[in-house]
């Protein structure tokens, strides 16, 4: 629960009204400003210490400083300006600067056209302020220029913004509140006004989860994110609280303070719940009224301040933790927690952008990184950069591993993927899998150096597998390449700008991946150290004793090396200063790099190529040189830099290049000269930089463009590129073309290029000439291809001679065949064919020529691909000659199996078996068993089946095969020799899996154990003999025992549940400290401590004392080693440790031997341990009496009269008495003696021993021989008879009362009621007075318990006990007595004997009897009784009051019954009585009558007219009584009304004429429905409505129907839309029914109507109105206020026309009145002739043409 504690306070109180108007907090936490009523700002640090002030201005420094106040205030969002707000119609906004003491100044200002109410500064440039005209404007500071988002009627109160400052609230002095977005962020509210609160609004918080609003009506209000009600607080109640008059949101909108009078009340959201929790307030005493509040923007302070001038500084905090003693960790909110640095209190604040709760948080690499959760997303952080970052992270179980080797970017490793967060990125940058996470195998790369024309380069290299390297750009979201390698990698890194990477293999052979080009380079071979120079693209690495340096990375072949003759260890690079630190021995070496070579790489990537040039020109050539001029050439013709491409040219020795390029700069400078500007942009120069880089093409563009037509041809020529020069001069209608063509040719003779003179020959239509150049060029192929397709030159015997000769010559058969074809020389062409290999051509030419030779050929073909190793192609060749073998083999050769089983499983011939073994191995190394198994089956090789399956250890089916073709005994032999094989190979498990295969496991335990695994013996006896496992556990741990193998063994007897085994192990090979540990482990408390004492006795003496020591258990050994008779040991120990436990252990020897017998040395030991009074009672108890004498005489005198006691005891047990009783008087001990007489029932010594030693006690004896002598069943009432006779004889008649009193014999009633009324007798006779009265008190319950009722009523009689006289009467039932008693002898008593007879008759259930003496309580048995005819009846013949008492209980019961119509006919039989306790019953019933579903036809008619007609009883005897014109009697008469609706409704359904009526009335109940369940009115007019045809009517009701369902769902009736029934008398607050009238189907039946009938528009939904313009069924006109009457037919409004009834106010719609009677007479229905009869009756008569009842 989020909390505020007081810190101090920043601004003391004043002693009168000094308001702090307002207060802000800047955003960088820095600075703190108040503003008092005497418009001066001060300015706070965060630890609330003043340190500047500035004072404020007016508008018009005429009006003088009094004439305004400060309204509101805000920081900008950089915390260096102050807007101040002002009543005069001013904001001033004030540059503060950035430290304290700097010059205040004006910056903008805005005037305006009324006071500034309130204001906020959201976004940077733009204020945000409220004025009292109700406007809300911005004002911008970059522009100075203000503008109105919105205007309203009202003035502003106040202004929120929400957490994110894209969204203000404002709130207006009429309770409205405006809602306005700058960005919604893609939330979808609404804006414009949102809400109207009950007050003004002049507490408002906008937090992140909803609105809260409060006023002057204290209470505050939470409202959704559309304005409806969440939650109300309302502390009206609380005489304490004032008005709500400011609030604040904590930055991150998880909790809200409202500040009222000497109070804060805090809100906290509870995200679970989806709800405000209140804290406990935080009251301060003479505070007074809280005025303005201000938060800050971590969230660690709120500042209160006060009507009196006061600023309270609160610590806002749900817990702070201090993390490490390094950083304090204060939680602000559930979703912010800022981190401080104790050592050097920098602080970062923690926040969730998404407002989820903030679990732990972590601080991780060297003290720098945050780590935190939320449910959703995971939050990282730089603190050294102040750089945080939140991105999606769901449910990842907190299993992630962070990486912070890379200061930019954070890598998390979950679950097999690699993510990459960069730090103030609220995004993933990216995600890979990798099972890699080695900082070595990983490198990223964002933008570390900046390069020309590239914005964004990020980019990550890292492992797929050990051997393949993949690149990704992550910003692209592409692969930039992928890298196999054949060696697994073990090191990587990309230089700073990604373009080239650098990665080690096992091998440590060095590699080198061009990403642009992605070409691979091996630098290295060996290479133990490698690295990246910092900040340029030099790479330094160890190969064995060098030190290899690549100062231009792009020409890897240039190497500067020197020898070394240590390790490299370190690389640095500090002020233009690389080092590389080589350990050399015990000592460091430095070697210092070339920074010059190193600065040149930097000016390459800065692009400062003039630099780059200065800097070479310095250097000598070498490799590494000209390594750098290559690179640099390169780069500058790349971007047109001619000139310092001339002078590497020049540098590097490239002539050409060098002439070339000083002839373009020529060019380009002469254009310089006479043109100005860029000469490189000169068409003929950018031509030439195309030809430089070998792109002709665009050269020609250029030179084309500028139609040089003449350039162009001339560069192709200079480049004999002859094709393009003649293509050039066609397309542009070259004049010169002829010539060029002829030069084109004599060219290409003299240069011996026949084949292309001979192609521009053939383009020439010189057929012979192009034939005979292809021939001189040896290319007969294209010669022949000329002449097949002209039929001139095929006819030339000659030429096709020489073609023909010179394709043989050449091996070009297939060419010769086509050309033999065509000459229709079929022989040749097909040997040529076949000698060239073209078999298709052959067979295709056989099938028309040589048919017979097709099948021949077809083989041959299929031998050629077999030759040619095509022997997919072959198969078919073979299928179609019918060379089956021949098919199969190459079947198998191309791995077409499935084709090769398909040509065998056609074979008949038995030589073809031979291929399925073939075929099945296949199978069987692709693991297609089931495949395979057939093939071997059909082969004949059973046995390669087997031995594939046990191969495979697929023991099973291995099994399941040698069973069907091997008998019992071979399988078992098989598998076991099988499995013994695997035994001897090592392979145990799978020689276990055969064992198992034949149910032979315990060769598999003999197996383990012959090669000692006892975990595998154990686990098969577990599974195949658990009843052994405990046998074979102990008997494993005893051979390893044997083997000394001592941990082993104690493992098994541990698990043997046999540890006492294993402490004895240990003690037997005197390993005492396994043995203390296992017994400690395993055998508890007490097992631990005597292993420990049998350690210590193995140790003896002084060892044995400090082992026990050690263990703080000498004491329990020394008690341990007594009780277990270890004497001389307890003692060594006690005489070393602890003397005092010496006589202890003596006393514990003694009893030892004293149970051994052994009692003279027991006697010594007693002695020794002190204790001769224990030697005594060993001789006593021994009867060693001389003995016990001696010794006690000896050493302990006073037990000598115990020996005399004991001597005295064995006597009496010998019955020795005499003797017993002289040794007791020796003791002086005669109350011994009378006990053993007493015990031994000789009461008579007993007494004599008394009387003559003990005569003080002989009273008690006496009584106790009495109790004695009772106690003895009939012999005990025998002698209390006795007793008490004697007792009576001597006059002892006390005694005697007692001992008759004492007589009890359950067997003998007769005798004990005698003795009790002897002991009444004679306390009566003798006794005093009391003590009689006492007896009789005694006797009398007794003999009542015997049912002596007369006897004992007589006693109480005699001692004049009149009360317990009767009482006792009255438990006989002997009711005539106990009257008669009461009556003569205490009158008093006659009411309570009267009051027991009732009591008794209502118990016995006597009602009938009872009824002759107490009709009330005989009618509430009747009532209890369910009995209510019975009640009634016998009510009915008392009085009118009585009756209807309990008629109102049976109507009470009914009702709760649910069986109302049972109730009203209750009150129609007996009447209504107008009593006011009755009124509840009455509405009660009414209620449940018109709740009843289904009562609106007219088979209900008789209960609506039982109803009216009780209510109308009820009505008229009210106006006659006290009652009249009462509450009440209003509301039984409008009940009254609603009954006649009821029943007329009823009566008109049953007639079709009247149906309209019925509607009429269903629609005119609608009125009512304060009383009416609404759902049933409205569901009950619509439908009426629609069966007459009122669709518009029926529509809306029905519609409201469905509105009402939906709110008695919600359970509430504020959110229902009366829209359709304003101005009409419908009301609307009405009760929320508690259930709905009609089922689900119905309600939906309802829908599905008005959905259709919305669909069809053809519906207005407005209610009919009359001539008033108002609602027909109106009553009440809205417009002029009149109220008509209703009719009493159709309770519709009677306007004219109208028909008056004698009774005032009572009048009908004549049309109506008329329709009814006509209907009643057509009809003859009985229902309407009753309703006229009630009319009749109601209104006082009938009109003149009433209607006749006859």
């Amino acid at each position: 629960m989020f909390l505020l504690h007081r810190l101090i306070s920043a601004f003391p109180l004043q002693d009168g009204a000094a308001k702090v108007t307002c207060m802000a907090w800047a955003p960088n936490n820095t600075k703190f400003a108040v503003c008092t009523v005497d418009r001066v700002v001060l300015l706070y640090d965060e630890q609330g210490e003043r340190r500047d002030k500035f004072s404020t201005k007016p508008l018009d420094s005429k009006y003088g400083k009094d004439s305004y106040v400060v309204k509101d205030m805000a920081f900008s969002p950089d915390s260096t300006k102050i807007a101040i707000g002002q009543s005069d119609n001013i904001i001033f906004v004030y540059r503060i600067g950035e430290e304290w003491g700097d010059k205040k100044a004006i910056c903008n200002k805005f005037v305006q056209t009324s006071a500034v109410a309130c204001l906020l500064w959201p976004a940077e440039h733009a204020v945000v302020y409220g004025l009292v005209d109700g406007k809300v404007r911005l004002a911008n500071t970059q522009t100075n220029k203000s503008s109105t988002i919105y205007g309203t009627e009202s003035c502003v109160v106040s202004l929120a913004s929400n957490v994110s400052g894209k969204g203000i609230l404002s709130g207006h002095a009429d309770g409205t509140v405006v809602r306005y977005f700058f960005d919604d962020e893609g939330s979808g509210e609404s804006q414009g006004k949102l809400l109207t609160h009950p007050c003004s609004p002049y507490a408002l918080a906008w937090a992140a989860s909803s609105i809260m609003v409060g006023g002057c009506d204290k209470k505050v209000v939470a409202y959704g994110r559309e304005g409806h009600v969440l939650q109300t607080f309302d502390y009206g109640r609380d005489r304490t609280e004032r008005e709500f008059g400011v609030a604040a949101t904590s930055p991150s909108g998880q909790s809200v303070v409202f500040g009222s009078y000497d109070r804060l009340r805090v809100f906290n959201w509870a995200p679970r719940r989806g709800a405000w929790d209140e804290a406990k307030p935080k009251e301060i005493v003479n505070l007074y009224t809280i005025t303005s509040l201000a938060w800050k923007k971590d969230g660690s302070r709120l500042c209160a301040g006060t009507l009196c001038g006061g600023v309270e500084l609160f610590d806002c905090c749900l817990r702070r933790v201090i993390y490490k003693n390094k950083f304090e960790m204060t939680y602000v909110g559930l979703s912010q927690v800022i981190v401080k640095n104790l050592s050097t209190g920098t602080r970062v604040v923690l926040k969730s952008n998404y407002g989820y709760e903030i679990e732990e948080v972590k601080i991780m690499g060297k003290d720098r990184y945050l780590v935190a959760h939320t449910f959703d997303t995971l939050l990282l952080g730089d603190l050294l950069t102040n750089k945080l970052s939140e991105v999606p992270w769901p449910g990842s179980g907190g299993n992630e591993k962070f990486f912070f080797e890379n200061e930019s970017v954070c890598m998390i490793f979950n679950a097999g993927e690699l993510s990459l967060v960069e730090y103030s990125s609220n995004e993933i940058l990216g995600s890979v899998r990798t099972e890699f996470m080695n900082p070595h195998l990983i490198s990223v790369r964002l933008n570390e150096r900046k390069q020309r024309g590239v914005e964004d380069n990020k980019k990550l290299a890292y492992l797929i597998d050990m051997k393949t390297i993949c690149i990704v750009d992550l910003a692209a979201g592409c692969n930039l390449g992928t890298i196999s390698q054949n060696s697994k990698i073990d090191w990587l890194e990309l230089n700073e700008t990604g373009h080239k990477l650098l990665f080690r293999d096992k091998k440590l052979r060095l590699h080198l991946y061009d990403v642009d080009t992605g070409t691979k380079t091996t630098l290295l071979n060996f290479c133990s150290y490698v690295q990246w120079v910092p900040g340029s693209d030099v790479v330094v690495a160890q190969n064995r004793g060098n030190l290899c340096i690549w100062y231009s990375i792009d020409s890897p072949e240039s190497i500067t090396m020197f020898p070394i003759r240590g390790d490299i260890v370190d690389l640095e690079r500090a002020e233009q200063k690389t080092d590389v630190i080589v350990t050399e021995g015990v000592k460091t070496v430095t070697y210092t790099l070339d920074e010059g070579l190193i600065e040149f790489g930097t000016a390459i990537d800065d692009g400062d190529y003039d630099r780059a040039t200065a800097f070479l020109e310095t250097l000598e050539m070498s490799p590494e040189t000209e390594a750098m001029w290559k690179t640099l050439s390169k780069l500058s013709l790349e971007t047109h830099q001619l000139h310092i491409a001339e002078r590497c040219s020049a540098a590097l020795g490239d002539v050409s290049t060098l002439r070339f390029l000083h002839q373009t700069n020529e060019i380009a400078d002469k254009v310089s000269q006479e043109m100005g500007g860029d000469g490189t942009a000169f068409f003929k120069v950018q031509a030439r930089v195309a030809m430089q880089d070998k792109n002709f093409k665009l050269a020609e563009m250029h030179y084309m463009e500028q139609n040089s037509i003449d350039e162009a041809i001339e560069m192709y020529q200079e480049l004999h590129m002859w094709d393009d020069c003649i293509a050039v001069a066609e397309a542009k209608g070259h004049p010169e073309l002829d010539s060029l063509r002829g030069r084109h040719y004599q060219w290409l003779t003299e240069t011996g290029q026949d084949e292309k003179a001979g192609e521009v020959r053939e383009s020439e239509g010189d057929l012979q000439g192009a034939i005979n150049l292809y021939l001189k060029a040896g290319l007969p192929a294209k010669a022949a291809r000329l002449a097949i397709g002209h039929a001139q030159i095929t006819n030339n015997s000659d030429t096709v001679g020489r073609i023909a000769a010179s394709l043989i010559k050449g091996e070009f058969y297939e060419r010769a065949g086509d050309l033999y074809e065509t000459i229709r020389n079929n022989q040749r062409a097909l040997e040529c064919y076949c000698k060239g290999g073209a078999f298709r051509k052959a067979v295709e030419l056989a099938r028309l020529a040589f048919p017979a030779e097709v099948v021949k050929l077809e083989e041959t073909w299929g031998d050629y691909l077999v030759q040619q190793k095509q022997m997919d192609a072959a198969i078919n060749h073979f299928i179609e000659a019918g060379c089956s073998l021949k098919a199969t083999e190459a079947a198998i050769a191309a791995r077409q199996w499935k084709k090769a089983v398909h040509i065998l499983e056609l074979q008949e011939d038995s030589s073809a078996v031979k291929y399925y073994v073939k075929i099945a191995q296949y199978y069987a190394s692709m693991q297609d068993y089931e495949v395979a198994e057939q093939l071997f089956v059909k082969g004949g090789h059973l046995k390669d089946a087997i031995d594939m399956y046990t191969t495979a250890g697929r023991w099973e089916e291995a099994h399941k095969l040698a069973v069907e073709c091997m008998t019992e005994e071979e399988v078992m032999a098989l598998y076991i020799s099988r499995a013994q094989e695997l035994e001897r190979d090592g392979k145990f498990k799978e020689a276990e899996r055969l064992f198992a295969t034949v149910k032979q496991p315990d060769l598999a335990i003999t197996m383990y154990k012959k090669n000692r695994m006892f975990d595998d013996v154990i686990r098969l006896v577990a599974k195949h003999h658990p009843d052994l496992l405990t046998e074979t556990r102990v008997h494993l741990a005893k051979e390893l025992e044997a083997e000394s193998r001592f941990s082993e063994a104690e493992y098994h007897f541990i698990e043997a549940e046999e540890w006492k085994a294993a402490v004895h192990m240990y003690r037997v090979n005197d390993m005492w400290e396994e043995a203390y540990r296992v017994a400690k482990s395993h055998g508890g408390a007490a097992a631990q401590k005597q292993v420990a004492y049998l350690w210590a006795r193995s140790l003896g003496g002084e060892a044995a004392v400090k082992l026990l020591n050690k263990f703080s258990l000498l004491e329990y050994a020394i008690e341990f080693a007594s009780n277990n008779f270890s004497f001389d040991f307890a003692l060594d120990l006690a005489r070393l440790s602890n003397k005092e436990k010496i006589p202890e252990i003596h006393l514990k020897h003694a009893i030892f031997l004293e149970d051994e017998g052994k009692f003279p040395e027991a006697e010594v030991e007693f002695i020794k341990a002190g204790k001769p009074k224990e030697a005594v009672l060993m001789y006593i108890h021994n009867k060693d009496w001389a003995s016990a004498q001696r010794v006690a005489e000896g050493h302990d005198p006073d037990t000598v009269s115990e020996i005399l006691v004991s001597q005295a005891k064995f006597c009496f047990e010998q019955k020795d008495f005499l003797k017993a009783e002289a040794f007791l008087l020796r003791a002086q001990r005669p109350e011994l003696a009378v006990k053993y007489y007493k015990d031994a029932d000789l009461w008579s010594d007993a007494m004599r021993i008394c009387k003559e030693y003990l005569p003080n006690k002989l009273s008690m004896l006496q009584e106790e021989y009495e109790e004695e002598t009772s106690k003895k069943g009939i012999r005990g009432v025998e002698g209390l008879l006795e007793q008490a006779k004697e007792w009576e004889q001597s006059g002892e008649h006390s005694r005697a009362v007692e001992c008759y009193l004492k007589v009890k014999d359950d067997a003998d009633a007769a005798l004990m009621e005698k003795c009790w009324m002897k002991a009444a007798e004679l306390s009566i006779k003798f006794l005093s007075g009391d003590r009689a009265v006492e007896v009789i008190r005694l006797v009398g319950p007794k003999l009542t318990t015997l049912k002596k009722y007369n006897a004992a009523a007589e006693l109480y009689l005699n001692m004049n006990l009149i009360k317990e006289a009767i009482d006792v009467f009255i438990e006989g039932h002997e009711w005539n007595k106990a009257k008669r008693v009461a009556k003569e002898l205490e009158p008093r008593y006659e009411d309570y004997v009267d009051h027991k007879y009732k009591e008794y008759l209502k118990n016995q259930g006597k009602v009938d009897t009872l009824v002759a003496v107490d009709v009330m309580a005989a009618l509430d048995m009747y009532a209890d009784r369910g009995q209510w005819d019975k009640c009634l009846e016998t009510a009915s013949k008392q009085n009118f009051k009585i009756l209807h008492k309990y008629v109102a209980l049976y109507a009470s019961h009914l009702i709760q019954e649910e069986d109302a119509p049972k109730a009203l006919q209750l009150y129609v039989q007996h009447g209504a009585p107008p009593n006011p306790q009755n009124f509840n019953i009455y509405k009660r019933l009414f209620l449940d009558l018109i709740n009843l579903p289904d009562t609106d036809g007219p088979e209900s008619y008789q209960m609506w007219a039982d109803l009216r007609n009780f209510l109308l009883q009820l009505c008229e005897n009210m106006s006659r009584s006290a009652e009249a014109n009462s509450p009440a009697h209003e509301e039984f008469e409008q009940m009254l009304l609603i009954a006649n609706y009821y029943a007329t409704r009823s009566a008109a359904k049953g007639v079709a004429q009247l149906v309209s009526l019925a509607a009429k009335l269903s629609v005119s109940l609608l009125r009512h429905t304060e009383l009416v369940p609404a759902d049933k009115a409205f569901y009950e007019a619509g439908l009426a409505c629609r069966d007459v045809g009122w669709e518009n009517m029926a529509f809306i009701f029905l519609n409201h129907f469905l509105d009402l369902c939906d709110a008695v769902d919600e359970g509430t009736l504020d959110a229902l839309d009366h829209s359709d029934f304003l101005d009409t008398d419908i009301p609307f607050e009405v009760p929320v029914p508690s259930k709905l009238c009609v089922t689900d189907t119905q309600r939906e039946q309802i829908r599905d109507w008005v959905l259709m009938v919305s669909m069809d528009n053809r519906l207005e939904q407005v209610l009919p109105r009359d001539e008033r313009n108002m609602y027909e069924a109106s009553l009440v006109a809205a417009n002029t206020g009149i109220r008509s009457l209703p009719c009493v037919l159709t309770g519709y409004p009677v306007l004219r026309d109208k028909i008056e009834f004698s009774s005032v106010g009572k009048v009908a719609i004549k049309k109506d009145w008329n329709k009814f009677l006509v209907a009643t007479k057509t009809t003859h229905s009985s229902e309407c002739q009753d309703v006229l009869k009630f009319i009749s009756h109601w209104c006082g008569g009938l009109p003149a043409s009433g209607f006749s009842f006859s």
